[in-house]
């Protein structure tokens, strides 16, 4: 039986079916659950939620005596509240990049929060609830149709300590935003999220000392990582409801086209579609980090590098959507204009792939750092254009990423 109480009525003991409000709102990443810690209602209490939905068959009742809306009531207002979900239709407006970073950085400290969270319980032996990563993956979706490169772009801008949790963040982000480029349709869209999100799970149960090891990996050790895979899949069966699609990429997201991939060798059509999504968003992001053993490439470099690999390890097709989705030069590529001035890429343009909106700050002739200015390379009569990629290692910005960010260092 549902009823929906005030937060003050809270007590140890009941099953928390769900918040009366936003995702961001509450401080927790699922929504369902018994509560058994007193901090955990302190915590509600904390927050800008008023109201709650309990299961009083899973969990203690309110009090004899205590006022609660009655089962015809909730019932009738759970019936509501779905209708309206379920009718409403959900208009996700396209905004700039500035407007939507500040909510992107929420979204991704919220979403480092569940993955965290899943990872350890998975290495509690604790079955992973899918399900309630599902809130998550839709707030990521909505962010990714406002403005894709805000939070794409700052999932990036993980640390090598941050980078097995945010990994899955940016892979999730990527699959939406690929997911869209493709036409899939809503549901196999949510479908590719969730399957990016978990798609490295089985990381959980890797040797810590190993999966951060700084140095490269002996054979033995490299045999041990490879079975993250097959681990992550029995994790994910454990569990209940689990989308086979997200089964699926969580198996062969390191399968390529030539068949050289593991852990099953497929190749070619073998692949399924999701698969081979994931196997180019999982390489994007791995080689834009930072990561215990290497710093991160710049990403119109990862890109050009990644077009090199397509004959054998990716399905052109997908890779094509996928820098389409991006963009040819990815938000915070440094790139030389015909000026002669240095810039790095803030967002993309609606109009063309090779003409994005860049923020000047450094002059090559003069040698000096100018004043930054933001310029639209679409603008019509826009005399300056790119004269190709600049290598960051090279120039050693100290403060490129916040140059298009607006942040001072990683966020996380």
């Amino acid at each position: 039986m549902l009823k929906r109480i005030s937060v003050q009525q809270l007590t140890v003991g009941m099953h928390l079916k769900e918040f009366c409000g936003s995702w961001m709102e509450h401080p927790f990443w699922r929504t369902s659950f018994v509560i058994t810690d007193p901090k955990d209602i302190a915590s509600i209490l904390a927050s800008s939620i008023k109201e709650v939905w309990i299961d009083c068959s899973k969990g203690l009742d309110v009090a004899p005596g205590v006022q609660a809306v009655s089962q015809s009531e909730s019932e009738a207002l759970v019936d509501a509240e779905l209708h309206k979900a379920v009718q409403e239709h959900r208009r996700v407006e396209r905004v700039p990049m500035d407007a939507e970073l500040a909510r992107a950085v929420k979204i991704c400290a919220k979403s480092k929060q569940a993955v965290t969270s899943m990872f350890h319980e998975a290495r509690m032996g604790k079955s992973v609830d899918t399900e309630a990563a599902q809130h998550l993956v839709e707030e990521i979706s909505d962010s990714v149709s406002r403005n894709p490169g805000a939070l794409i772009s700052l999932a990036r801008l993980k640390t090598a300590d941050d980078y097995t949790y945010m990994h899955s963040v940016a892979v999730c982000a990527l699959m939406i935003s690929l997911a869209k480029q493709l036409s899939l349709d809503d549901a196999q869209t949510r479908a590719a999220g969730i399957a990016g999100l978990l798609h490295d799970l089985g990381k959980a149960l890797m040797p810590m000392a190993v999966l951060n090891k700084p140095g490269k990996l002996t054979d033995a050790e490299f045999e041990t990582i490879k079975s993250h895979p097959v681990e992550g899949h029995r994790l994910l069966q454990g569990g209940s409801n689990v989308n086979p699609i997200a089964l699926d990429v969580c198996l062969h997201h390191h399968e390529k086209m030539d068949g050289s991939g593991y852990p099953d060798h497929l190749k070619g059509d073998e692949i399924s579609l999701f698969a081979r999504m994931g196997a180019v968003c999982d390489v994007y992001d791995a080689i834009t980090s930072n990561r215990p053993y290497k710093d991160g490439w710049d990403p119109a470099e990862s890109l050009r590098k990644m077009a090199e690999w397509t004959k054998g390890h990716f399905d052109p097709t997908i890779f094509q959507a996928f820098v389409k989705s991006l963009g040819i030069y990815p938000v915070g590529s440094l790139l030389r204009l015909s000026s002669g001035r240095l810039g790095v890429v803030v967002e993309q343009s609606e109009k063309s792939l090779l003409m994005p909106r860049v923020k000047v700050f450094f002059s090559t002739k003069s040698n000096l750092r100018v004043i930054p200015e933001v310029v639209d390379l679409s603008t019509p009569g826009c005399s300056e254009k790119i004269a190709g990629r600049e290598d960051p290692d090279k120039w050693r910005f100290p403060d490129i990423n916040e140059l298009w960010s607006g942040l001072d260092g990683s966020p996380w």
